[in-house]
């Protein structure tokens, strides 16, 4: 018996040790570290090439605009209303970098002259009625554009001087800027946008709505001004720039994981699903739409929610790397395999929102729509969440 028994311990203590072993491999499997780092290169890989083709976006933006302004015809506002709506699907799967304080959102960051919504339009330029629930009577000529003697000169350095000044809507530039300047306000329900004339930027005597080549002289400074942001954040992020070669250091892989993980649940429940839609739900206010000019915003939400699939995956254009899923797919299969199938349904169910996304909140079938996005973001975000406790890392999807 006491031979027996002593082959048995010794067989109970090498099953035992082989448990332990597959624990700690599971906690810590041995390509852990590599892939974290591999994901974390993929990740600012993606950035980089995103901003830039943002960047390459907003300058034809840019020649498009100038193309305008120096010869307004129907066709050349067209062309510039085109290029706008053809950069905002580049820029829109950038919003995914944001929430950790890195180039974009830091306290030195361009996120605010950027992207910065809701616009109050009546500082700009002329509005017809309340704007914000401002008495229509304080919107005439008190804006920046028909206000001459107040503001002499328009150029990026005094637009940008008014940016939020006083006041988070008192948005004075960024993406919506140009978006209203070439639109004008979207008065009805229905596609299209507004009805600003391409007459407004006529200056032989016959154009329309006064202070025409000041109009103009906004348009580009608001064009340009994007351009110049997005090249100060392709500086950060190219190869051997100071964020890019922080983020990618040995000591903070697993930081950068929790930014990561942070761009990717706050922007799916606190920024998409709540400010961006259901508070647009919830208030039936048109004026709450994201890109309410142009009636863009289906486009938003469907750009957004596929910024988030490109990091968890990996994947953006050409590139094909290791993404967050991988990562996680090392510690806890399930969640990841459900995320992975989350964020592709997220895009599906956004790609589903019909034109316009303003006629969307006052039908049935349009509000289940939405409904059905927000619950798909919110559930992706609180499984973001679950995949940062799974790193020891603490993260709130609804704190923006």
């Amino acid at each position: 018996m006491k031979k027996l028994s002593t082959k048995l311990s010794a067989l109970l203590l090498a099953l035992t040790m082989l448990i332990a072993a597959g624990c700690e491999e599971d906690d810590e499997p041995d390509n852990f570290t590599p892939t974290l780092e591999a994901a974390i290169i993929t990740y600012s890989d993606i950035v980089l090439a995103n901003y830039t083709d943002s960047r390459n976006d907003a300058q034809d933006l840019l020649n498009a605009v100038n193309t305008f302004v120096n010869n307004p015809t129907q066709a050349n506002h067209d062309a510039a209303k085109q290029a706008w709506l053809d950069a905002q699907e580049s820029y829109g799967q950038t919003e995914v970098f944001r929430f950790y304080g890195g180039p974009i959102d830091d306290d030195d960051g361009p996120e605010g002259q950027l992207n910065a919504w809701p616009l109050d339009e009546s500082l700009i330029d002329y509005v017809n009625g309340a704007v914000n629930g401002d008495d229509p009577a304080d919107n005439d000529g008190t804006n920046i554009i028909n206000s001459p003697g107040d503001v002499p000169t328009i150029d990026k350095s005094v637009i940008a001087g008014f940016n939020e000044l006083g006041a988070e809507t008192n948005v004075s530039t960024g993406y919506h800027a140009v978006e209203f300047l070439l639109w004008g306000q979207d008065e009805v329900l229905g596609a299209g946008g507004g009805n600003r004339p391409f007459t407004d930027y006529v200056t032989d005597g016959s154009g329309t709505n006064e202070n025409q080549s000041r109009r103009a002289d906004y348009l580009v400074a608001a064009a340009g001004l994007i351009v110049d942001d997005l090249n100060a954040l392709i500086e950060e992020w190219q190869e051997g720039g100071a964020y890019r070669t922080f983020f990618t250091s040995a000591d903070q892989l697993n930081n950068s994981l929790e930014r990561i993980l942070n761009g990717m649940g706050k922007l799916s429940t606190g920024e998409l699903a709540g400010e961006r839609i259901a508070v647009a739900l919830d208030l039936k206010s048109v004026e709450d739409e994201h890109s309410c000019f142009s009636d863009n915003t289906h486009r938003d939400v469907v750009t957004n929610a596929q910024g988030i699939a490109n990091v968890y995956l990996g994947q953006y254009g050409s590139i094909n790397g290791t993404g967050v899923y991988d990562v996680l797919l090392l510690r806890n299969v399930e969640l990841a395999e459900a995320l992975r199938v989350n964020v592709l349904a997220s895009v599906t169910l956004s790609e589903a929102i019909q034109i316009p996304f303003e006629e969307e909140l006052f039908s049935t079938d349009g509000e289940a729509r939405l409904e059905a996005v927000i619950t798909s973001l919110e559930s992706q975000g609180a499984s973001t969440a679950e995949a940062a406790s799974v790193f020891g890392f603490t993260l709130d999807p609804t704190d923006i």
